[in-house]
C-alpha cells in the first residue's frame, strides 16, 4: 500500500488551526505532511530562524486513517529568492527536514538547478512563470535529485490562479517529461485539503501521467525526504568488516550444506 504526503502545510502561529488542518490530512490517509515556513528575505527584513518543536503539536499525534500508526510531522523552509545573496549555505537550513528554493528570476532558477544545496525547487502558482524551462537545466537538477513542486491550493481559491497553476505545471512537464515532480497543497486551512487519490487524478490536469501523478504524492515524496536526509549530514558512512578466514577455506565451508556446516563446526 502506497504511502501517501503532503510536503507544504503552511505554517501559522494560530496552533489550533495548524493542529486541525493537520489531524485533516491524518483523516485523509496522509502519513506524512511537513510545516512549511515561508521566508520573503525581500520583505520586511525576515530573518531564517528556527523551526518550532513539532513534538509541542500533540501529546498524542492523530492516526493515520486505514493505518496504526500516528502521522509523522516535518518541518520545511521555502527561501524565496529574488537575488542570489538571499540563499547563502546557512547552518540554520540543517535545522529543517525539508529546504525549498523559490527562483523569482531566471538567473536564480539557473543557480537553483545547478548550485543550491537545496532539496525542491518551487513552481510558481499565483502568477505566471516569469521565465521558460530550459530542459538542460531542468535535468542538472534532477541529476542532482532536486525536485519540483506543484501546489495545487491556489487553482482552487481563484480562477486566475487556476489558469496560472496549470499552465506552469504543463510548462515543467514538458521539460521533465513528469520526472522529479511532487505535488503539494500548500493548505492554510483544513477545508483547502484533497485526499491523496484526487491529487492523483489532479496531476492529469498538470499533464502527468496516472502513474507520475500517484508517485508525487507518494514515492517521490519519500525521495525528497530521503534527500532531505542526506543534506543534513552531507555524508554517507559506509562500514566493513575483515574477513579473517582464508579465501579457500571460506569456499570450501560454502560448498557444505548448511545441514551439515553445524556438525562440522562443532567437530572443529
Amino acid at each position: 500500500m502506497a504511502v501517501f504526503m503532503d510536503l507544504n502545510i503552511i505554517y501559522t502561529t494560530d496552533k489550533k488551526r495548524l493542529q486541525s488542518v493537520i489531524e485533516t490530512a491524518a483523516h485523509l490517509g496522509y502519513s506524512t505532511v511537513a510545516i512549511n515556513y515561508v521566508v520573503d528575505l525581500e520583505q520586511n527584513k525576515q530573518e531564517i530562524g528556527k523551526p518550532k518543536c513539532v513534538s509541542e503539536l500533540f501529546e498524542t499525534f492523530p492516526i493515520v486513517q486505514g493505518k496504526s500508526r500516528p502521522i509523522k510531522v516535518l518541518n520545511g523552509l521555502t527561501v524565496v529568492a529574488s537575488r542570489a545573496a538571499h540563499f547563502k549555505p546557512l547552518r540554520e537550513y540543517k535545522a529543517y527536514d525539508l529546504v525549498a528554493a523559490y527562483p523569482k528570476t531566471e538567473k536564480l532558477f539557473h543557480a537553483a538547478c545547478m548550485e543550491f544545496t537545496i532539496d525542491i525547487i518551487c513552481v510558481a502558482a499565483t502568477e505566471k512563470q516569469p521565465f521558460f524551462f530550459k530542459r538542460s537545466l531542468v535535468n542538472g537538477a534532477i541529476e542532482r535529485g532536486v525536485f519540483y513542486e506543484v501546489r495545487y491550493t491556489p487553482a482552487i481559491r481563484d480562477s486566475t490562479m487556476r489558469r496560472h497553476t496549470i499552465a506552469n505545471a504543463l510548462n515543467l512537464m514538458e521539460a521533465c517529461k513528469g520526472k522529479n515532480v511532487i505535488v503539494t497543497s500548500g493548505a492554510e486551512k483544513p477545508l483547502e485539503l484533497r485526499g491523496p487519490y484526487d491529487i492523483a487524478n489532479l496531476g492529469l490536469l498538470f499533464g502527468l501521467s496516472e502513474e507520475d501523478g500517484k508517485a508525487a504524492i507518494s514515492t517521490n515524496c519519500r525521495a525528497v525526504h530521503l534527500h532531505g536526509e542526506t543534506r543534513k549530514t552531507a555524508l554517507g558512512i559506509v562500514h566493513s568488516m575483515k574477513n579473517e578466514q582464508p579465501l579457500t577455506e571460506r569456499q570450501e565451508k560454502e560448498d557444505v550444506p548448511v545441514s551439515k556446516r553445524a556438525n562440522i563446526e562443532m567437530a572443529q
